[in-house]
């Protein structure tokens, strides 16, 4: 018995936030001086965070992107204290993309939760998946109570290799920490878009199961290198070496695996984060935008484009050294 039915009517009942702004008017020539050093504090206290980030300046505009991962236990010191500061103290947050699920999606995701947590009838994993991966599979597994896994989607099943590869679903990172200063210091803010619910459930009764292949071998590459990579991948992330948390099996395999890998939602993903970001900087004051990591520094990614874009991108190396 699986319990992923139960993470996946989460994810999908998510509520989406109505996206606002508060400027501040402009004033005369002594209240512009303010608005400077008040920006430029705001991007100092930024910077002394324990999370990469980075700062991008046009005209007026100031937009700090903060590269934030899955998975940080609540116990994990990562200095916040200075991101909650600097959040207080920003005009607008940008948060992830939401799910925005009505109660019809809910209960049609009940309705069809067989056909979402299982493989199609009569077929196992070993059905799916090229022998080689198959058998990396079954050592991963082999402390397993049953063999109910060899027939459960691959959806579900790369959500439990990535906690045997030492991911903590319940952690809590930069957006929660940005969220929470953001609520008690009354900065408004919303999400970089939404996701329908019954877009999200299509994919999930419609794709093949081939469709998440790539996620398992991933994931099974993150639980074979277990919570010492996890462990690696956090440290790497809290001392700024973004390579290395891109090169870690556990982030590939969030990566990879659904939602973010979803082929159709991945996409929107990475176009909404690039055209919130060229808004943001026409806007003036302080934009802080927490935005998935990956999304930011991979290849191609929002940190590319804005250089492309011959913006000058201030904060830790993003590329793999030459």
């Amino acid at each position: 018995m699986t319990r992923r039915p139960t993470a996946l009517v989460a994810l999908c009942a998510a509520l989406s936030l109505a996206a606002a702004s508060g400027l501040l008017s402009a004033g005369p020539a002594q209240a512009q001086d303010e608005a400077v050093d008040t920006v430029e504090e705001v991007v100092v206290t930024a910077r002394r965070a324990g999370a990469p980030m980075w700062t991008v300046e046009q005209g007026g505009s100031t937009v700090i992107l903060v590269g934030a991962i899955s998975g940080v236990p609540r116990d994990y010191a990562w200095r916040p204290e200075a991101l909650e500061a600097a959040t207080a103290r920003s005009q607008r947050i940008l948060y992830p993309m939401e799910a925005q699920a009505s109660f019809s999606d809910i209960l049609r995701l009940l309705w069809r939760i067989r056909t979402i947590a299982r493989l199609p009838k009569g077929q196992t994993t070993a059905d799916v998946l090229p022998p080689e991966l198959q058998a990396r599979l079954e050592r991963v597994m082999a402390d397993e109570r049953n063999d109910n896994w060899r027939t459960q989607s691959l959806v579900g099943l790369g959500f439990d290799l990535v906690e045997k590869g030492g991911m903590d679903r319940r952690g809590r990172g930069a957006n929660d920490a940005v969220r929470r200063a953001a609520r008690q210091a009354r900065v408004e803010g919303g999400p970089v878009g939404t996701v329908r619910g019954d877009d999200l459930i299509d994919n999930l009764i419609t794709a093949p199961p081939a469709t998440y292949v790539p996620c398992i071998e991933a994931a099974v590459a993150a639980a074979e290198a277990g919570p010492e990579g996890a462990a690696a991948r956090l440290d790497a992330w809290r001392s700024l070496k973004v390579p290395e948390v891109l090169a870690s099996p556990l982030d590939q395999a969030t990566n990879l695996c659904w939602p973010s890998g979803d082929p159709d939602i991945a996409p929107v993903l990475r176009t909404q984060w690039a055209e919130a970001t060229r808004t943001a900087l026409t806007q003036p004051g302080v934009t802080l935008a927490v935005a998935p990591l990956r999304i930011l520094a991979e290849p191609g990614g929002v940190l590319d484009q804005l250089v492309a874009g011959g913006l000058d991108v201030v904060g830790p190396v993003w590329k793999p050294e030459p």
